[in-house]
């Protein structure tokens, strides 16, 4: 391993208590002390809590202080906190690709939290490897590139008309694409939307605002075609009456939205005495309903072993329907048989109340055991009176879950990004990356991204128009200065990183019969580096002589 003197590299290294979450674990006075020892630290202290103001200013002043030229944090996830450290370092002339953040928290408290002297050994062997690593860090330049300020919005349903009106009313340009013949999504065929009960025709007035918006561009029975290009600087084709459209925006959101499964096939469905509650929505606009015993069945096609995951809006929705018939006609017995009722928070819980109260029954089955329609009555078994029922029904309604659209897996294809094992599109990261995908400049809201009621979809559409215009307000955007780099000297052109490359930012430079790395696109991975059979392609930040110095000096070693 290369050694460089005292002179070269100086390192600081600051220890995180966290609170509880890795003092009351880890010895910290300990660790401190032990940081001093290795090779090249300057400094090491230790913070009650690193990423707040007291902390922030301590690594500040003592970067002057003691001339630091590298950085150690060790604390918590660098996915949370990187970027902090970063930019505090950058406040002080740093350059923020030479700290490193050491994982003490995910990687050892928690895991070890029954065995504080083994966790605090790991510790002390994690913060060995970083100082080593950082060592070696070198400085690199964030890319900048140019953006252009507008965006496109795939999906015309609430998310879609909701995201490219909040868009168009802070004044960006904005497509919205829709492959139906008309707006409004699954909203133009439901009669009101709980917990309010308000007529989803109001809501359809966001049709207007859209269509006689300056800003929006609206482009129905279209298709996209094609998408090329990065966060800034898209171009998507879009095929609209066998017309290609050339679109360049600098953000995309995705709103397609889901649709209903198929209630065909299931509890002898045959769309008159058994229907699905989509199409009882259409029975309750036209005020056409003529029963006095029904049955509404839940989880009817997932949950099971083709579809695991809940619906989301089934309960409430079946709740809401059989208010709106008691509201209207008291005397209609209404019997709703579940496996679980899920009405999260406090204003669905009183809905679920409201219900009770008006006289609906509520009968649990277990799924081995499902409800049996026979001529002219139900059947089902009762856990709690350990018994099975019948009852008479005049109208069977079937709550059936929304899927994911056909079409997801061709536009994730286009937009190179993920779907989850359903077909939904996958975010980046549930919590703290909610509406973005893992690939810069591309979004996702309402039922496209699981299924979602109303409210969560306008919502879910306001943050990604939110996210969206972070990038198209700006004339110019800094990208991740950490990428993948090709030696064209050791390079053969086998086109191996170019198959593998999740983010297709790799392609063959055939002036050359070399591969070149579009390093805007590129997230510095790792996959090409790690794949390439001639040891061609440089990780910048995560360089072989990086990570081997972290190996070599692994259980003490150099």
């Amino acid at each position: 391993m290369k050694k460089m003197s005292e002179e070269e590299t100086r390192i600081g290294v600051f220890i995180c208590h966290c609170g509880t979450n890795i003092g009351g674990v880890l010895d910290i006075p300990e660790l401190e002390k032990y940081a001093k020892t290795l090779p090249n630290v300057v400094y090491s202290g230790a913070n009650l809590y690193t990423c707040s103001e007291v902390g922030l200013t301590e690594i500040r002043d003592n970067i002057k202080e003691h001339n630091l030229n590298r950085v150690i944090v060790a604390s918590c996830s660098p996915r949370t906190h990187e970027p902090l450290f970063r930019s505090t370092c950058q406040e002080v002339g740093l350059n923020p690709y030479l700290f490193e953040m050491v994982n003490i928290r995910d990687q050892d408290s928690w895991v070890h939290m029954k065995e504080p002297e083994k966790g605090t050994e790991k510790a002390k062997d994690l913060i060995r490897m970083g100082v080593y690593k950082a060592a070696l860090l070198e400085s690199l330049e964030k890319i900048k590139v140019g953006v252009t300020p507008s965006a496109i919005v795939i999906g015309g349903g609430i998310a879609g008309m909701n995201a490219a009106l909040n868009l168009a009313n802070q004044n960006f340009k904005v497509s919205l694409i829709e492959k139906e013949s008309e707006l409004g999504g699954l909203l133009r065929q439901l009669n009101k939307v709980y917990p309010t009960n308000e007529d989803a025709s109001n809501l359809l007035e966001t049709r207007e605002l859209v269509e006689n918006h300056k800003k929006i561009d609206i482009y129905k029975s279209a298709l996209i075609e094609k998408i090329e290009g990065y966060v800034g600087n898209f171009n998507v084709i879009v095929l609209q009456d066998k017309k290609r459209n050339e679109i360049k925006v600098g953000a995309i959101i995705v709103a397609t939205g889901a649709n209903a499964l198929s209630p065909e096939g299931y509890y002898n469905y045959n769309g008159k005495t058994i229907i699905s509650q989509l199409e009882l929505e259409g029975l309750l606009k036209d005020n056409t309903i003529n029963a006095h015993n029904i049955t509404m069945i839940q989880c009817v096609g997932c949950r099971n072993e083709e579809r695991k995951y809940c619906s989301n809006i089934c309960c409430m929705t079946a709740l809401k329907n059989a208010i709106l018939i008691k509201e209207q006609k008291p005397d209609t017995n209404i019997t709703i048989i579940f496996r679980d009722i899920q009405t999260q928070g406090v204003t669905y819980e009183e809905y679920y109340r409201r219900a009770r109260e008006m006289g609906i029954i509520f009968i649990k089955y277990l799924p081995e055991k499902p409800p049996i329609i026979k001529k002219n009555h139900i059947e089902v078994y009762n856990d709690f009176l350990n018994q099975v029922i019948g009852f008479p029904y005049d109208l069977v309604v079937l709550s059936m879950p929304l899927i994911a659209n056909e079409d997801s897996e061709q536009l994730a294809k286009l937009l190179k990004v993920p779907l989850e094992k359903n077909g939904f599109f996958l975010e980046a990261h549930v919590k703290l990356r909610p509406v973005d995908f893992a690939t810069d400049g591309v979004f996702v809201c309402g039922s496209a991204h699981w299924p979602a009621d109303i409210a969560e979809s306008i919502s879910q559409s306001n943050a990604a128009a939110s996210r969206a215009s972070t990038i198209i307000s700006k004339e110019m955007i800094e990208v991740e200065g950490s990428t993948a780099e090709v030696n064209e000297n050791l390079c053969v052109g086998c086109e191996a990183c170019i198959k593998i490359c999740p983010y297709s930012a790799i392609s063959k430079d055939e002036d050359t019969d070399t591969v070149i790395v579009n390093k805007v696109v590129c997230k510095g991975c790792g996959v090409c580096g790690a794949s390439c059979p001639h040891n061609a392609i440089i990780i910048h930040h995560f360089t072989n002589d990086q990570i081997l110095a972290e190996i070599a000096t692994y259980g003490g070693g150099e």
